[in-house]
């Protein structure tokens, strides 16, 4: 770890603490500052039909300076309070 992660938003270094959902995505886009979009793959069921379906969905996630990321990649973030308007979570892997 070259750089020293000083973020008061970071699960490990800072004083962020997570609860809740344990969401796994794909990264879609790095374009803002610390924060990722990912996108989100699930399972739909359709009663009436008795099928399901497939859906996805998008999340935007804090990512502290200490955890590495690119476009594709696979990882898991942790439900935590909100750190701005459409951010409400945090990249534990």
């Amino acid at each position: 770890m070259a750089e020293e992660c000083n973020d008061e938003n970071c699960p490990t270094h800072g004083s962020l603490k997570t609860r809740g959902a344990l969401v796994e995505g794909t990264v879609v886009s790095l374009k803002a500052k610390k924060t990722a979009v990912i996108r989100c793959d699930y399972i739909q069921s359709v009663p009436k039909y008795e099928r399901v379906e497939k859906r996805r969905g998008k999340l935007h996630i804090h990512v502290p300076p200490c955890v590495k990321i690119k476009e594709g990649d696979r990882i898991r973030a942790m439900e935590c309070r909100k750190i701005s308007k459409t951010k409400s979570h945090v990249v534990v892997k």
